[in-house]
């Protein structure tokens, strides 16, 4: 592993932690020349499906767009990077347990709609307002009505 800050080939690693989940491995490094630390993280490469767009065009899957996509709905929520890692992770463990070769890209945008409802309410509504293209308020009251809990009703005191 080269150092990122003068590119020695020469580091040395420091710390080696698991995830919870033991699926990823951070390992902390030292550079053998600055002395400068960094950390790395590994994880498996698993062998996703390519996606299927709508107007039937095919990518390549790209993590870097699902989290963009989630980190826009939970712009200034109180999520914690951690959580949506895992639940981009449970993303890609669906998608690689789909055995598909291909996958449309309404089935990830649902996937990201169903890790969103259990993260944040506010995020699933807002995604899935864009996603699913609402146009009219009573969309967006069905969305609302679809995440709100019931409320318990109390019992009147007596007057």
């Amino acid at each position: 592993m080269k150092c990122p800050y003068c590119a020695e080939p020469a580091t040395q690693v420091v710390d080696t932690r698991e995830n919870e989940d033991g699926d990823t491995v951070r390992r902390r490094r030292r550079c053998l020349a600055c002395d400068k630390r960094f950390t790395t993280y590994e994880r498996v490469e698993l062998q996703l499906p390519l996606v299927v767009k709508k107007n039937g065009s095919r990518t390549e899957y790209d993590r870097e767009k699902v989290l963009a996509s989630m980190m826009l709905a939970l712009r200034k929520r109180p999520v914690t990077t951690e959580s949506v890692d895992a639940s981009i992770d449970r993303i890609e463990e669906k998608l690689v347990t789909l055995g598909e070769r291909e996958v449309p890209s309404d089935k990830i945008g649902e996937l990201v709609m169903r890790e969103l409802k259990k993260l944040d309410k506010i995020a699933y509504i807002r995604f899935s307002s864009v996603y699913r293209n609402f146009e009219d308020v009573e969309e967006f009251s069905d969305a609302i009505r679809e995440v709100r809990k019931p409320r318990l009703r109390r019992p009147r005191s007596p007057a």
